[in-house]
Parts: C-alpha cells; structure tokens; sequence
C-alpha cells in the first residue's frame, strides 16, 4: 500500500515477465500492484489519472513531459484519481499554468499514488504492444526481485466497478428529460453532456436493480464507462436484460460491452486495449468518421453478433474492432468510445444529440426498430 511521501527517490517497475526498469519515484512511496497499460495522449493526463476506469491499472504515458500545468478543478472526471501506478519520461515538477491549483506532485501525494520518472516509455509500450498488457509492480521499496516476481504471479483483483461507483443514489436536476445513469465507474463528462441537453440526471450504483431503476420513470438510461472484465458484472447483464424493451438505453465503454452480454454477444479481452485521444472510427450508416477518444481493454467480438438482435453500426479504422451498435427490435444503442470526450475530440458529441431524439421518438410513438 502506498504512503504519502514527498522526497525523491529511486523506484522500479517490473514486469511480470521480468522486464525491470529503475527511475526516480514521485508522488507517494511504497508498492502497488496492477496491470501496466499505455495511453497515447498528449494532454489530459489530470482527467486520465482521475477516470474511475483505470482502477487498477498502472499508466504509462507515452507523451514525454507530463506535470507541467498542474491540477485543476475543473480537468477532474470524479473526485479522486483512481490509477494504481503513473510512468512517465520526465516529470516537471513546477506547473506553469494560470489554473493550477497544485502540482500533480502534491496531488500524487494526497491520494497515495506512486510515479515513477526517467524510464525508457517508448521501450515499455513496445513491450506492452509485443507481448500485451502485462502485471506489473511499482515499488520504491527494497522489496528483493524475486519476491515481487513470485506476487505477480498471484491473480489481481477483479471488483473494481464496486470500489469506484457511487456508494448512494444522487441527482443532477434539470428541467427536461430525466436519464438514470448506471454508475459503473462514471466520468463527470458523461454528466455534464447530459446536463448541457437539459436532462433531469439521476445517478443509481452498479448494483441497482431494473425495478429500482424504473420506479423513477426514466425517459432513457444511460449505462456508464467503468472499469474491469463486464463478464464479472453479471449482475449489471441481467439488469440491462430487464431494462429492454421498457426504456431506451445508451450504453457508453463498458456499458456497450454489457448491453452486448445482455443481448446475446460475447466479448473478448484485446493484446494491448485502446487507450488515447486520436482513435478513427467510421460510422457505418452515413460513412462519417469522428476521431474518438478511447480508454478500454475489453472489446465485443463481432463473430459473437450473429443470431443476436443486434447490428453493427460502428468500427475502428485501425483495427476493425467493433466501436458500436444498436438493437434491431428496442430503443438501444452504445459505442465502445467516448463521445463526452475528456480528454479528446468532441466529434461524437453529436450521440448525446441521438439519445435525446431516441427518447422523444419513443414517448411520441414514432420511434421504429433499426434495420
């Protein structure tokens, strides 16, 4: 468990198939276990370090100078960053930004978490891209090599969405539409998009039942980002089951991944995940393509599709990987990606835009099944 220290000194990173790299620690001291993971952003990594979807793993990021315009308020997607470890090649200590409010030094601190600075980034995400995503320990301690080799081949923890979703139900309040957001690792962004529309925003935990969820009298439900395997939230599946057909939904990440368990489809853990900000997917219905900001480590496997209510709307144009769908006979769509951005570009705002037509098309009697 990580400690709250200020003095620089040497910390390692190793991973579980024993590459080893010494840096100079920041942030907190002590040792945290996690899956090492990169992402590819530029800027953002105040909104990277406090997305509820990356609890448990260790982030590398590959763009070299992070730290140098602080924390803020207004960047943090929930109120406390959730990463179990942060790697970066150089570290700024002093922010020079007029909103900063702290150094992320400081920041680290408070909250126990672990940096490491001074290693080759560019060599471990080619190690992550060779051989996948890998356990990995951050330590500062003088824990032996073998030791921490011996845990990580102990298995990592798989109960992430109930560390991170809201312990109570609790509302945003606006004036149209009301949407109950299942909160399986939400980012304030995914709250504000609905805010900006005038939504009437009731957040519910991971565990809330479809009959709860209904007894509010939802005009639609939005199903969060989070984090971990979705076949682990068996319990999120069968509610989404129960939700179909009663409510239009909106599934966002990892509620794209258990809207598809819930209809049949199956989904699959990827080499190495896509984490960044630059992502091209191609919407297959009018051949747009939106740069897309992204962060997940599981996908849907479009082989999985067949026989099920569901059509493919939407994939990526690096890798074909499936980035979206929608329900044939309900009102219920998703995408893999991050149409609330933070960080990243905005060109799939315009989702929002098509959830709240959904809900109207609905409660008119206009809405028709997709083709």
């Amino acid at each position: 468990m990580a400690k709250s220290h200020g003095k620089h000194r040497t910390a390692r990173l190793i991973l579980e198939d024993g590459l080893e790299f010494v840096g100079e620690g920041f942030g907190a001291t002590g040792e945290s276990f996690g899956e090492v993971v990169f992402n590819t952003g530029m800027t953002g990594y105040q909104e990277v370090l406090t997305d509820p979807s990356y609890c448990g793993q260790i982030v590398t990021m590959t763009y070299p100078l992070i730290g140098n315009y602080g924390v803020n308020v207004d960047d943090m997607e929930s109120q406390r960053p959730h990463v179990f470890g942060f790697v970066v090649r150089e570290f700024s200590p002093e922010p020079s930004h007029f909103m900063a409010m702290a150094s992320l030094e400081d920041y680290l601190i408070r909250y126990g978490i672990i940096g490491i600075s001074g290693i080759d980034t560019r060599k471990l995400t080619r190690a992550i891209r060779n051989e996948g995503t890998m356990k990995a320990v951050l330590t500062t301690n003088d824990t032996p090599r073998e030791e921490l080799l011996r845990r990580l081949g102990e298995p990592l923890m798989r109960d992430q969405i109930d560390r991170v979703t809201t312990p109570t139900i609790y509302r945003a309040p606006g004036e149209g539409k009301r949407v109950v957001a299942m909160d399986f690792g939400m980012k304030s962004g995914v709250v504000r998009s609905l805010l900006a529309r005038g939504c009437d925003v009731v957040v519910v935990p991971a565990r809330t039942t479809a009959e709860e969820i209904l007894l509010w009298k939802p005009d639609g439900v939005m199903l969060s980002n989070g984090p971990g395997d979705p076949r682990d939230a068996e319990y999120a599946i069968k509610t989404v089951k129960n939700l179909l057909g009663k409510v239009p939904v909106f599934g966002i990440c990892l509620g794209h991944q258990l809207l598809a368990l819930a209809c049949g489809a199956t989904t699959e853990k990827m080499r190495f995940g896509h984490r960044g900000v630059n992502h091209p997917v191609k919407d297959l219905r009018t051949g747009r393509v939106a740069i897309s900001s992204q962060n997940h480590g599981y996908m849907v496997d479009s082989k999985s599709l067949e026989g099920t209510d569901l059509v493919l709307t939407h994939i990526n144009q690096n890798d074909g990987t499936v980035e979206g769908l929608a329900h044939t006979k309900y009102p219920a769509f998703c995408v893999q990606y991050h149409p609330e951005a933070r960080p990243g570009p905005d060109d799939s705002d315009y989702l929002f835009d098509d959830f709240m037509r959904m809900m109207d098309e609905v409660r008119e009697g206009s809405w028709k099944p997709n083709a």
